[in-house]
């Protein structure tokens, strides 16, 4: 009821009903402009994402999904064989696709829902409830704030390129069904609660106070060890060790990883959430970081090869973004560099020496690369944030590189028994339910026309 119905009310009671009620009514008179004044400064006082901000993390976002595709599929398409090419690039486009709609379905609640709950975000936000253009998400200072769509378009391209990123080590002999099965199934299971645990404030890892700027346990650890369940699981390509298996493309592998590198900024700059300080510090750490790795692994292939091949720059290029994915906005460009020395020889011994020995067929050494690189990089990234050392030191008082170093330990540790065990567990069941590996007929025919119909290069 407004005020001039209410006083028309009371006259017609009588005046000396009026007359009682007047006091409450000029108090309702003098309290309802105060009572819209202080709603009007609420609302004047709510923080209004910058554009600068907003318009740093859009292309972020594009840069991610350039990651995926072209970037990924072209450089997991040069290392295998020419009668798979389409196989793997179909895969990685179609495991994208079906985690963003995934992702705005259930995947952005699941992980950022705002659920108390330390390993998952709950269901508050599922189908997107709650999100329009004006619901915003916070960043790491204080009052700002960028559009919860940008966020959620962002976090999105996180999800998409990470299953994208297991294809590699299984490639040329699963079948197309229970790839992108396997994905969705594992994106719902593993990736989901991986990321709530380390980025939500919320998470289980995040109250722990472990670091990872951009990725390391979520993406490339994750990835990792998802990737050498499957290599095992599945088995060996038919031919391997016998058959001439070699890149049938190192042009288009090297396309593929300068794209990644390129992509890269907006996958660790972007990180930051803002168009600030800490966004160019991860900058400079992806491009340094990366530059020191690609010469260690030349310098590395030169001393135990003689020669310095085109798949080792490759190689280093991608275990450089890798080692410093988790530290990108946390240590210093000294640091960054010594993280790109440190990783190549590292994963270079993996991928040389380790996988030889036990002999298991990780076609694109997502396991060598991914997961070695990315448990460097988690345990170096709680080295290198000390200040002395260049970083931007350590969170809560009291704390340290040893505390830190703990912390990390079991961020990493918490990552490979989450995914192992699940991985393995949903491997078995997509096995059950549409196989996972195709036919030898159709192995040695190549996945491109067994699986697609088509071949990626003609004959003229």
């Amino acid at each position: 009821m407004s005020l001039s119905k209410l006083s028309s009310t009371l006259t017609g009671l009588g005046v000396a009903s009026a007359a009682l009620l007047a006091p409450v009514i000029a108090f309702a008179q003098t309290a309802a402009p105060a009572a819209a004044d202080a709603a009007a400064t609420a609302v004047a006082a709510a923080p209004v994402p910058d554009k600068g901000d907003t318009a740093f993390m859009f292309i972020s976002t594009i840069l991610v999904l350039f990651m995926l595709v072209p970037g990924l599929a072209l450089f997991y398409g040069g290392l295998v064989r020419s009668k798979n090419m389409l196989s793997v690039l179909m895969q990685c486009t179609v495991i994208g696709a079906t985690v963003m709609l995934i992702w705005v379905i259930y995947g952005y609640s699941f992980t950022f829902g705002g659920g108390t709950s330390p390993y998952w975000g709950g269901t508050a936000k599922m189908f997107l409830s709650g999100v329009n253009m004006n619901s915003t998400a916070a960043t790491f200072s204080k009052g700002v704030v960028i559009p919860e769509f940008i966020f959620i378009l962002f976090q999105m391209t996180f999800a998409a390129i990470t299953p994208a990123l297991i294809i590699g080590a299984y490639a040329e002999r699963i079948k197309f069904s229970a790839s992108v099965l396997f994905c969705a199934l594992w994106v719902t299971f593993v990736y989901f609660p991986i990321a709530h645990m380390v980025w939500d404030a919320n998470g289980f890892l995040f109250g722990l106070g472990a670091l990872d700027f951009a990725g390391g346990t979520v993406v490339h650890i994750n990835a990792g060890i998802a990737g050498i369940c499957g290599a095992l699981l599945i088995g060996k390509r038919t031919g391997y060790g016998k058959d001439m298996m070699a890149p049938h493309s190192m042009t288009l592998t090297m396309v593929g990883a300068s794209m990644l590198w390129v992509g890269w900024f907006g996958f660790n700059a972007g990180s930051n959430l803002e168009a600030s300080g800490g966004a160019m510090l991860a900058t400079v750490n992806t491009f340094v970081a990366t530059a020191a790795a690609i010469i260690s692994w030349s310098l590395v292939e030169t001393v135990t090869r003689g020669k310095a091949s085109m798949l080792g720059g490759a190689s280093g290029m991608v275990a450089g973004l890798v080692a410093v994915t988790p530290a990108a906005g946390i240590v210093g460009p000294m640091g960054a560099i010594a993280l790109g020395l440190i990783v190549s020889p590292l994963c270079y011994f993996f991928v040389s020496v380790v996988k030889n020995k036990f002999g298991y067929d990780d076609t694109a050494d997502v396991f060598g690369v991914h997961c070695i690189g990315g448990i460097f990089g988690a345990l170096a990234t709680g080295v290198f944030a000390s200040a002395s050392l260049g970083g931007v030191g350590y969170v809560g008082e009291g704390n340290n590189m040893g505390h830190q170093l703990y912390v990390q330990a079991i961020a990493v540790l918490t990552t490979i028994v989450w995914c192992g065990v699940g991985s393995l567990i949903l491997y078995k069941v997509v096995d059950v339910i549409v196989g996972l590996r195709v036919t030898v007929e159709a192995e040695r025919e190549g996945l491109d026309l067994a699986s697609h119909g088509e071949a990626a290069y003609h004959s003229s």
